[in-house]
């Protein structure tokens, strides 16, 4: 069983060699080895090959002569196949011979074919090249022509579009290498033109503040107009009611009729349109470097460098020059370039996106408003003028309406011109000392002669004054006071106006207003005008005459002063009952000045008596007087007569006290003659002389030369005098002894002390004069009599004391 297995295995491995492809008869072969039957196989393969050539000997024997008839055709081929061959080699020859041209036409169509097709690859490399190469000759124009932010949109596009195309070539790679440098240059240019800019706005920053402030200038005007419309009705309205149009009108060249002071006034040819911010300066340059370094990724760089930049202008902005306070224009200067520079901050914060914002530019606007209230304090403080204070203050107020129009807050600006104000004030006070100095120096301190009607309507409407009998004399005629009165009345409205003209734009209440007006006029009056007229009064060389007058002056000077209030309430149009409104002091003013003069008359007058006093020339050692008054005192009697004269114009309790100071300053300057110390001797024949000057007095007191005083009431200016002297000549000691200290006595205005000294000199006198006639009877009685008076006078001191 085993060798019939074998035998079918060889003879399947067998058909599959004659079967299978030589290619893969490995696997075959491979199964041949593995078996164990090599020798076997081997015989197998044999046999099979010996009946395999059987076969083909076989079938050659039975082909051989058509293989002999084809070996013969295929010779006769041959020697057909040399012909043919010759005649393709002639062929072939005579072909390339005519084909040379053909050959050498197609070398040129190939080389034109090659040209043509690097021309095409030149153009499309060209095409990629050429809008790199223009994008950049883009650049470089732009850049020259300054025009940054267009040109970094254009390096934008060469290096994100353009250049990726044709990446492959150098001078691409170049330009790509190049973009951070010129995306720096392009930085770098704008902010020199950012940095340009910066400079131009601070050269036309007071070209802005100007214009700024002429555009609100022009708008004041406006409403200007539209208020004193109504205001000058409202005040016709209260001149009717309270009937002063007279009192007004004639003051038609006050201030108040004249406009402000010009240098603020919008001329009326100006109505050309006025520039704004934008006009006057190229904001392009800092809207394309805050692009720019938006675009760069440095926009925070860029704002703290403008910020910085903007800061250090404004510190030097706010830096006022040392001589500003000494003309209008330095301070418009000032606020000019204050208020350009803010206007500029304003328009970048509206026309921008952060790069400034509110805070910053708040925070600027705290630092000026320090700066500039810091510096207008310490200038306005040099200023002396009152014009250049109150255009200083009118400029302040269009400073502060101009930058309030912007929405920056101005309100400490109107608290700095309240204390502005108050400076004004007292420039004011000084300049009216000055003017009220002038007036009462250059016054005649004489009534004012009228001499035509003219005349008199004209004082009249400068001083409210009537009198209905002195409208009825004929003229010439005169009125009571002088020059002065009309002069400082008017100067007291001008005051008052001057006052109302700062109050004016600093939006006060009309009670305010008035409030301050009231408070400036009482100073006037209580202090300077005041001091003025005290120091008129107290000069040396005013008179009696002119004392008169001032006390008349000033009396009618009191009694204006309700026109005043009313001259006031229609300014202001503030009822004087408001609780809050403020009354005049000129009432206490003038009575404190007429009582003033008062005693200044009674001082001068007394001084007058004691003028003529010193030239009194006694004896005192007479025998006998004389029966006529001294001439010194007849003198001095015919020198009151004329003052009192004098003083017919003056109240009647003015005049009788001035008389009745005069006589009792007589009698007590008559009795210190008597007492004086270096008068050591007086004697009987003396004393009656004194006695006659005495008695002279006596009569010019019942005279009258003052009217108003009862009986004899100006008699007891010399009561004292006349029992002193009744005692001497009467020598009545014994009922001035026995009656001395009872109410009803006859000598009881005689003092002890007095008639004492008195009695000493002229005991001394006594002694000397009788030295040898001591040894008569009646002399020694008469001595010892003034002795025993002189010991009950010391007694009754001494029981006194």
């Amino acid at each position: 069983m085993a060798s019939l297995e074998a035998a079918a295995e060889n003879e399947r491995i067998l058909r599959e060699i004659e079967s299978t492809d030589s290619n893969c008869i490995g696997p075959t072969l491979r199964s041949v080895y593995d078996g164990q039957e090599h020798g076997h196989f081997m015989e197998k393969l044999e046999g099979r090959i010996r009946n395999h050539d059987r076969d083909i000997e076989k079938m050659c024997n039975f082909h051989y002569q058509g293989f002999v008839d084809s070996i013969t055709e295929l010779l006769k081929v041959r020697g057909e196949a040399q012909k043919l061959k010759s005649q393709v080699t002639d062929t072939n020859s005579k072909l390339q011979d005519a084909g040379k041209e053909l050959v050498n036409s197609m070398e040129e169509l190939k080389q034109c074919r090659l040209q043509q097709r690097n021309i095409a690859a030149t153009v499309d490399k060209l095409s990629l090249c050429l809008p790199v190469l223009e994008m950049y000759n883009k650049l470089q124009e732009q850049m020259q022509a300054r025009r940054h932010y267009p040109a970094l949109k254009t390096l934008e596009q060469l290096e994100l579009i353009y250049l990726p195309r044709a990446s492959q070539y150098r001078f691409c790679k170049i330009m790509s290498e190049n973009i951070p440098k010129l995306r720096s240059e392009i930085k770098d240019l704008s902010m020199s033109d950012l940095k340009d800019f910066l400079e131009s706005i601070r050269k036309h920053s007071e070209k802005i503040g100007e214009t700024a402030m002429k555009q609100a200038q022009q708008q004041r005007s406006l409403d200007s107009i539209v208020s004193n419309q109504q205001r000058a009705g409202s005040a016709r309205r209260a001149r009717k009611e309270a009937g002063l149009g007279t009192e007004l009108e004639g003051d038609s060249s006050s201030p108040m009729s004249e406009q402000d002071s010009g240098i603020l006034d919008v001329e009326d040819e100006e109505d050309e349109e006025v520039l704004g911010a934008q006009d006057l300066v190229d904001f392009s340059p800092v809207y394309r470097c805050l692009h720019i370094y938006t675009v760069l990724g440095a926009r925070d760089t860029f704002e703290n460098y403008y910020r910085k930049q903007r800061r250090k202008q404004a510190r030097l902005v706010l830096q006022p020059h040392s001589n500003m306070h000494e003309t209008l224009e330095g301070y418009r200067k000032y606020f000019n370039q204050i208020v350009g520079f803010f206007v500029v901050e304003d328009h970048i914060l509206h026309t921008t996106q952060g790069l400034v914002n509110r805070a910053y530019v708040d925070e600027l606007w705290d630092l000026a408003l320090s700066k500039t209230i810091a510096a207008l304090r310490t200038h306005s403080s040099y200023c002396t003028d009152p014009n250049l204070v109150l255009d200083l203050k009118n400029l302040i107020v269009l400073f502060a309406d101009t930058l309030q129009g912007f929405g920056f807050p101005v309100n400490q600006l109107f608290d700095m011109l309240l204390e502005i104000r108050d400076q004004y004030s007292e420039i004011l006070l000084k300049k009216w000392t000055v003017v009220f100095r002038q007036i009462l120096d250059q016054d005649n301190y004489s009534p004012i002669p009228v001499v035509s009607e003219e005349v008199y309507r004209k004082t009249a409407g400068q001083f409210p004054f009537q009198d209905p009998e002195l409208e009825k004399l004929p003229f010439p005629k005169k009125f009571p006071f002088s020059e002065f009165v009309p002069k400082v009345y008017s100067q007291l409205k001008e005051f008052i106006y001057a006052c109302l003209k700062f109050s004016e734009d600093l939006h006060l209440s009309s009670t305010e207003i008035d409030d301050m007006i009231r408070k400036s006029t009482n100073l006037l009056l209580a202090r300077t005008l005041s001091n003025c007229l005290q120091n008129v009064i107290k000069r040396r060389n005013v008179g009696l005459t002119e004392l008169v007058q001032i006390i008349i002056n000033t009396t009618h000077l009191e009694q204006s002063c309700r026109y005043l209030e009313e001259f006031i309430t229609n300014i202001t149009n503030v009822p004087p009952e408001t609780v809050q409104a403020t009354k005049l002091y000129g009432t206490s003013t003038f009575k404190d000045a007429r009582h003033t003069a008062e005693e200044e008359i009674y001082t001068n007058l007394n001084q007058k008596i004691d003028q003529f006093l010193q030239l009194a020339d006694y004896d005192w050692m007479a025998a006998q007087g004389s029966c006529e008054p001294s001439d010194y005192l007849s003198d001095l009697i015919a020198f009151l007569y004329s003052t009192f004269t004098v003083f017919t114009h003056l109240p009647g309790k003015v005049a009788q006290t001035a008389c009745m100071s005069a006589c009792k300053h007589l009698s007590t300057s008559l009795l210190q003659l008597l007492l004086e110390s270096e008068v050591k001797q007086i004697s009987m024949g003396a004393l009656q002389q004194f006695n006659i000057d005495v008695k002279e007095c006596e009569r010019f007191a019942r005279s009258g030369p003052v009217p108003g005083f009862q009986g004899d009431t100006l008699l007891l200016a010399f009561i004292d005098l006349r029992q002193l002297l009744d005692l001497f000549i009467q020598w009545d000691w014994s009922t001035y002894l026995a009656d001395y200290g009872r109410p009803t006595c006859k000598y009881l205005r005689v003092n002890p002390n007095t008639a004492l000294a008195l009695l000493e000199k002229m005991k001394d006198t006594s002694r000397k004069n009788n030295m040898f006639a001591q040894f008569r009877k009646n002399e020694r009685d008469k001595q010892k009599l003034i002795d025993t008076v002189v010991k009950q006078l010391r007694s009754l001191i001494n029981a006194h004391h």
